[in-house]
């Protein structure tokens, strides 16, 4: 028997790290090549992780709940050895890779004075020297549970501390010194009857991620209201004919995509990125919906909307709804979004101010369609009306090109009927 190691996979562009949600595995199971192991959670996409031999489970390093990066050491298997060395030599094969793992985290530091935003937040946050920070990391890099960890064992006393004792300090040094000495406790105080709720798994990585996006991108807003009288009378005319047809609905926020992916044709600024030096303007039109599951939230992407039918496109969102639910959503299915149309409507909303899905530039709210009185040709009409409403990132975008694409929506959108549309 051979012992080998099974790392953490890259489960996405620009995933870094992953949480394991479960084991699926414990030691002593046998388990084949390509045998789901462990429940994997990224700010992405929550996914089962296959064992990469044919073996028996011998030990596993990583623990529920734990995030580590990708490439670190998941778990060791016991494989079959071709050579049929005996169990003396397995034992001194891992005696051997246990030293060169130990002698690695001593003299492989490469990576250690590479922080993300997060690590580096807490540390200004918390006054933290990152030289004094062991990193847990792949090639020594720290991490945030790092620096929760040396916050919760009582970081050493640095100068402007032992200052502190020896002189009195002005208020607002009480108020910084508090606030410091109280970073690693509970944020609220907790009564009898309160029920903690642990956050793991999806929570963990939408908070991560809104975090980001927030600390990141400066927001901005705008709405504009659309007349969609005409769209919900085609569409109410159509919809059970087609669902006959074609066995899934078509659903109002097919078309508010589908029109998102024309504006964006015309307006591609709006399909841009933040890279620091430059701004990235995608040409693929990739967009990336908003998908619920009890209180788990999913972003899968319909790949090249422009190129879709409304046909294509409802065929599309119905196939990702049923994967979020059914809990088959695969990395695919999440990558390569280049702006988000989140459907608030469904909810009732009637207007809100997304966070905007990192990195991409912009997210559009599409609201609930409520009839209501509106002026036509000086008298009052049952018309039915829907907000949209855009966040974008102002290092970006400006209020001008966002203008003219909400205008363009607005323009499409109320010129959607059955004598200019075609669904197929």
């Amino acid at each position: 028997m051979a012992s080998e190691k099974i790392n953490m996979p890259q489960l996405g562009e620009s995933v870094t790290e992953g949480t394991i949600s479960s084991w699926l595995v414990q030691p002593g199971d046998k388990v084949n090549k390509y045998d789901p192991i462990a429940e994997v959670m990224t700010d992405k996409v929550n996914a089962e992780v296959p064992s990469s031999f044919t073996g028996v489970i011998k030990e596993l390093v990583a623990q529920e709940g734990e995030t580590i990066s990708v490439g670190e050491l998941m778990c060791y298997i016991d494989t079959e050895d071709s050579k049929g060395d005996s169990a003396d030599s397995s034992t001194t094969t891992d005696k051997k890779e246990a030293a060169e793992d130990k002698q690695s985290k001593e003299t492989d530091q490469s990576m250690k004075k590479r922080y993300s935003p997060a690590v580096l937040r807490l540390a200004q946050e918390n006054d933290i020297d990152l030289n004094q920070v062991d990193g847990t990391g792949q090639k020594g890099r720290i991490k945030r549970k790092d620096i929760e960890k040396y916050l919760a064992n009582g970081k050493p006393q640095t100068k402007s501390s032992d200052e502190t004792v020896s002189s009195k300090p002005s208020e607002p040094e009480q108020e910084a010194v508090v606030e410091k000495t109280s970073a690693p406790t509970k944020a609220a105080e907790v009564q009898q009857g309160d029920i903690e709720i642990p956050v793991t798994g999806v929570r963990k990585a939408i908070a991560h991620n809104m975090v980001k996006s927030k600390q990141e991108i400066p927001h901005a807003w705008m709405t504009v209201e659309v007349d969609v009288t005409d769209l919900v009378t085609y569409r109410n005319q159509i919809k059970d004919d087609f669902k006959r047809k074609e066995g899934f609905s078509l659903t109002f926020f097919s078309f508010f995509v589908k029109a998102v992916s024309q504006a964006l044709k015309e307006y591609p600024q709006l399909n841009s990125m933040w890279a620091g030096d430059k701004i990235i303007q995608k040409k693929a039109i990739n967009l990336s919906i908003a998908v619920a599951k009890d209180e788990e939230l999913f972003v899968p992407v319909i790949k090249n909307a422009d190129e879709k039918s409304i046909k294509g496109i409802a065929k599309e969102i119905s196939e990702l709804a049923g994967k979020a639910r059914n809990g088959k959503l695969t990395a695919n299915d999440m990558q390569g979004g280049t702006f988000t149309v989140n459907n608030t409507g469904s909810f009732g909303s009637i207007h809100s101010m997304g966070v905007i899905n990192h990195p991409q530039a912009a997210i559009l709210q599409v609201e609930s369609i409520v009839k209501r009185p509106v002026i036509v040709n000086n008298m009052f009409a049952a018309r039915d009306m829907v907000n949209l409403s855009l966040s974008l990132d102002h290092r970006v975008l400006d209020g001008l090109v966002c203008g003219n694409f909400l205008s363009y929506m607005k323009k499409t959108l109320e010129n959607m009927n059955e004598n200019t549309l075609s669904i197929y």
